[in-house]
């Protein structure tokens, strides 16, 4: 089987009604837009705010249009709360997930996060793990991860904006610290090029970690300014520094080029918050698709 059909498409709800900022996109309803991810010719969708979460009825929804749960968001505070109080959580999670057919369980740690802090100035004030809180977390994911494995699901850490592990040091003082048995990485274009990383770089460095991807790129000139103003991550998103795949100052071919190369046969998606009253969500979503359609052409692979 050759790479580009291993490869799955899939596209998240975020670009229509925004979990952080719910004011974003709260008149656009879960059908309309599970209706349009599919009509724009993606087939994997991950979990929104307005998604049933009984399986049998989002499956109902789902199945009808052609459309798979491919993971879903989860919050760790493992360098803030008691394990506990995550592991219960997490769970519950990975039970839903599961259920839904998902193999991959997308984790972000949010102790001292300010990426949802309006006010918090996201590159001045990006919280530094100690030395304690890094094997707090380090420690705290690999026990996750065997919880996943008991549902025979992976978990995969999100890098992001405002968070402990956003940087390219940091990335890698993760990946060091953990098992490549228990703790896989998805590797998010968007957040490393707004960080200043090099995504190629990363992606060489930790392919055979990489266990799902998320396509969004940055508009330049927003980015610029989030750092001069000192916006924080929230503002930033309002102001339209995301944006889809083709769209923004993000080369996308040499990053296909090493995806393909590499025979990553997993999912990826296109996540590009924006407020969907300044951009159409239908309109960016099969800008998107259209996009890397043209990608594989040029490289024959469709």
């Amino acid at each position: 089987m050759t790479a580009e059909v291993k490869i799955k498409f899939g596209c998240a709800p975020i670009a229509w009604t925004n979990d952080d900022m719910p004011e974003l996109g709260s008149e656009n309803s879960f059908e309309q837009c599970i209706s349009e991810m599919a009509l724009a010719g993606y087939t994997g969708t991950e979990i929104g705010n307005k998604y049933p979460r009984h399986p049998e009825t989002l499956k109902r929804y789902l199945d009808i249009r052609g459309l798979q749960v491919v993971s879903a968001w989860f919050s760790s505070f493992l360098t803030t709360k008691p394990f506990e109080e995550t592991k219960q959580a997490f769970i519950e999670h990975r039970d839903f997930l599961h259920a839904m057919g998902a193999k991959v369980i997308v984790v972000s740690e949010q102790g001292h996060s300010v990426q949802g802090q309006m006010e918090t100035p996201v590159f001045k004030e990006k919280p530094v793990f100690t030395d304690s809180e890094w094997d707090l977390l380090t420690q705290g994911l690999e026990a996750l991860g065997e919880l996943a494995s008991e549902k025979g699901m992976a978990i995969v850490y999100h890098h992001h904006m405002g968070t402990g592990v956003q940087t390219t040091a940091e990335i890698d003082r993760l990946m060091e610290n953990t098992s490549p048995e228990k703790v896989s990485l998805l590797f998010d274009t968007g957040h490393l090029v707004f960080s200043g990383e090099n995504p190629i770089e990363i992606y060489k460095k930790y392919q055979s970690r990489i266990k799902h991807i998320h396509f969004k790129d940055i508009r330049e000139a927003v980015a610029n300014g989030v750092k001069d103003n000192q916006d924080s991550f929230l503002v930033g998103v309002k102001k339209g520094v995301f944006t889809v795949p083709g769209d923004g100052m993000i080369d996308f071919d040499p990053i296909m080029k090493e995806i393909i190369e590499s025979e990553y046969g997993g999912w990826i998606v296109v996540e590009a918050e924006q407020d969907p009253a300044k951009a159409n969500p239908f309109e960016y979503a099969l800008k998107a698709r259209k996009y890397i359609d043209r990608l594989l052409q040029q490289k024959e692979l469709i």
